[in-house]
């Protein structure tokens, strides 16, 4: 199995690459969605935006929850992945999200580019393929508006980003002037 890996700048856009995944026989099962829910505020539980968003889509509802990642703040999610870093973070595990990425497959350097999106409010899609299904399943990500991993990174590093930090403190969409969640400031980490 492959994991293959979407960023997205609403939730909408992620619901969207969901259901187009399942559509293309893809098991829900294999399918995560995590978002940071901006609209939250500092309570997940209110995740009115993910969990309308997401509600539409069969199986992957089910296991819809609101939950915190160190560094990110309040997330709603639901799959494979949120399940692999509630565990992770119930255990006492190190890693985190950056880990269960990583563990799943994903490059590192991606990995440190779809925790900052989170953190800065956006979407992360992730589906398990087998190697046959890598491309289609890429692409049906990308038709649905995915962001290019790359050009994300580049955004970020122009505004002195190096690495996601699990110990800075979360973004608050009230520190965002703009709306533009790839333009959004660096926030310093919280002293430790």
């Amino acid at each position: 199995m492959k994991t293959v890996s979407g960023l997205f700048e609403t939730d909408a856009q992620a619901k969207d690459a969901v259901a187009a995944l399942e559509d293309a026989g893809i098991a829900s099962g294999e399918i995560s969605l995590v978002s940071r829910d901006g609209k939250a505020g500092s309570d997940a539980a209110e995740g009115v935006g993910i969990g309308s968003a997401v509600g539409g889509i069969g199986g992957l509802l089910a296991g819809l929850g609101a939950f915190a990642i160190p560094g990110i703040g309040p997330v709603v999610g639901a799959g494979w992945l949120a399940t692999t870093v509630l565990g992770a973070a119930a255990g006492g595990v190190a890693g985190g999200l950056i880990g269960a990425l990583t563990e799943a497959g994903v490059e590192e350097r991606h990995a440190h580019v779809y925790a900052e999106h989170l953190r800065r409010g956006g979407a992360l899609v992730t589906a398990r393929v087998e190697d046959a299904e890598v491309d289609a399943a890429a692409a049906i990500l990308g038709q649905s508006g995915s962001v290019d991993v790359e050009d994300r990174r580049t955004d970020y590093e122009a505004g002195g980003w190096t690495a996601f930090d699990e110990m800075a403190r979360p973004f608050d969409a009230r520190d965002d002037p703009d709306g533009e969640p790839h333009l959004r400031p660096i926030i310093p980490p919280l002293p430790r």
